[in-house]
């Protein structure tokens, strides 16, 4: 006998919009950490530029997750774009072609 509860909501449904109070300041705390690792290599840890302009390619490919990860979740290209400050057609060209 199984103790799983069956969903309250029909398979393949899910909810559009999900509640996330820290993305801010996760989000500042990112942006702070990036700034520390240029000001560090401007300080003169050459060494250390590489790893920094790794970290773009780094960016990108959690861009491409992210909104991967949204049109799954059942946004559209426009409701993406919008928020990109890019139109949809822009968004769906960049990422359209992308597979989870």
């Amino acid at each position: 006998m199984s103790t799983v509860k069956k969903t309250l909501t029909p398979f393949g449904q899910q909810l559009k919009h999900r509640t996330v109070v820290e993305n801010d300041e996760f989000a500042g705390f990112a942006r702070r950490i990036i700034r520390a690792h240029g000001r560090r290599v401007a300080t003169g840890d050459v060494e250390a530029l590489r790893d920094l302009v790794a970290l773009s390619s780094v960016i990108d490919d959690a861009i491409g997750e992210a909104v991967i990860g949204l049109r799954a979740f059942g946004y559209s290209w426009a409701e993406i774009g919008s928020r990109l400050g890019i139109s949809r057609q822009a968004a769906q060209q960049r990422w359209g072609g992308e597979k989870p």
